[in-house]
């Protein structure tokens, strides 16, 4: 009896907190969106519903952060292998409706090996800001293409929780989230994990270290086979270092100019342009100084999260 009770009082108590919360029907718009196949969804009622979602915001044309950020979702799906569509539902919806048709999102989609249960959206360009505004990514004054916000954006719709990430979290950090953290780690069993106490210490990262990691590891490995884009293993001895530290800085205006070794590598790997990530001269030094360290040319060991 005392159980039933318990029972009772606690659904009683999770219903109005639950109501109490804004982020449901009627704070979301129903705006009608359209996917890469041309089908018609409902924002609120077909997208996000009692569902676990990752959304990004991106356009086609970009040639900077958006490619990095659909290479870096990719490896979050990858680990969450066939638990998207079905437990964890991608989103990414463009915010240049106006040459971003479903047909150029499907193009998208293909160059970037994409599966079939991750949604490239697009829609009215008022509807779309609407939804960004709602997510808290944008203000009254919709920015520039260039100045859009990258966030990565993870939502529980039933429970209320939506939390604004960078696309450059470790991915395994990001699955993480999607699978157990934004249920509560319900369905995590403490059995074999390890105490506090027996973590190591990390040392010795450099900002090469770091940048690779950041924002290298979503298209590239040193030595376990091509991703999205070649395996760097010996690009230093490859390349001149005048060549590597402008393609870092400036691929895109490489690229404009028919570089032949950039106009090359677009061609082979699915006509995928490499972004500009904004890199400084530091940051190219930190890199080309990561990729020609020797321990590099012995870095062959761990498979990529995906295999081309």
């Amino acid at each position: 009896m005392r159980l039933w009770l318990a029972l009772a009082l606690s659904i009683a108590w999770a219903a109005p907190a639950y109501a109490a919360q804004p982020w449901h029907d009627g704070y979301f718009p129903n705006v009608l969106l359209t996917d890469q196949s041309g089908r018609s969804h409902r924002f609120y009622d077909d997208l996000i519903k009692g569902k676990i979602v990752a959304l990004n915001f991106i356009y086609t044309r970009c040639k900077d952060v958006c490619p990095a950020d659909t290479a870096q979702m990719l490896q979050v799906a990858d680990i969450l292998g066939d638990r998207v569509g079905r437990d964890v539902f991608f989103y990414s919806i463009s915010i240049d409706p106006k040459n971003d048709t479903p047909r150029v999102l499907a193009r998208y989609k293909r160059m970037f090996g994409v599966g079939a249960n991750w949604l490239f959206l697009t829609g009215k360009k008022s509807d779309i800001e609407t939804i960004q505004r709602k997510l808290g990514l944008i203000g009254a004054q919709a920015p520039s293409l260039k100045q859009h916000n990258t966030s990565l954006i993870v939502g529980n719709e039933a429970t209320a929780q939506w939390i604004k990430r960078s696309p450059y979290d470790h991915p395994k950090l990001l699955a993480n989230l999607l699978s157990d953290g934004l249920r509560n780690y319900a369905a995590t069993s403490n059995a074999g994990m390890q105490s506090f106490a027996a973590a190591k210490q990390i040392s010795g990262q450099t900002r090469g270290d770091y940048l690779f990691r950041t924002r290298c590891t979503a298209c590239h490995t040193v030595g376990a086979g091509d991703k999205l884009g070649p395996d760097l293993k010996g690009v230093v001895a490859a390349r001149s270092r005048a060549w590597l530290t402008r393609w870092l800085k400036e691929p895109d205006k490489m690229l404009a100019e028919g570089d032949p070794t950039a106009t090359a590598l677009r061609a082979r790997y699915r006509n995928l342009p490499m972004p500009n990530l904004g890199l400084n001269d530091v940051d190219a030094d930190a890199l080309i100084a990561y990729l020609g360290a020797p321990q590099r040319e012995a870095q062959a060991s761990s498979k990529p999260l995906r295999a081309q």
